[in-house]
């Protein structure tokens, strides 16, 4: 085997390889591509996780105003009550003030 032979003999092996390698990639994307009916069953599922997203964001931001709408209800009367405890101390005072003049004087 001279040198042109065996490089005729490489360049066909080489180009059998690629024949055979194209081939196989060929036949494993045909046999493994889903089937149209498999594409639409798929299509339809990510329509319904679609939907049921949208309404578990929709669901969610109704609870997020609810809960802002009681936390700004519970924030008011904390500030309510905190008024009255802070005018309850200042009377309590008042009324030590008085009671302590009262019976200083006796």
């Amino acid at each position: 085997m001279d040198r042109t032979e065996f490089i005729t003999a490489t360049a066909l092996v080489l180009f059998g390889a690629f024949v055979l390698g194209w081939f196989a990639s060929w036949l494993i994307g045909r046999l493994t591509r889903p089937s149209p009916a498999d594409l639409r069953d798929l299509e339809r599922r990510l329509r319904e996780a679609e939907h049921q997203r949208d309404a578990a964001l929709a669901a969610g931001q109704d609870r997020e105003g609810d809960l802002s709408a009681r936390l700004a209800a519970a924030e008011a009367e904390l500030a309510s009550a905190m008024d009255g405890l802070r005018e309850s101390r200042t009377e309590i005072e008042e009324l030590r003030d008085y009671i302590e003049r009262k019976l200083a004087r006796r």
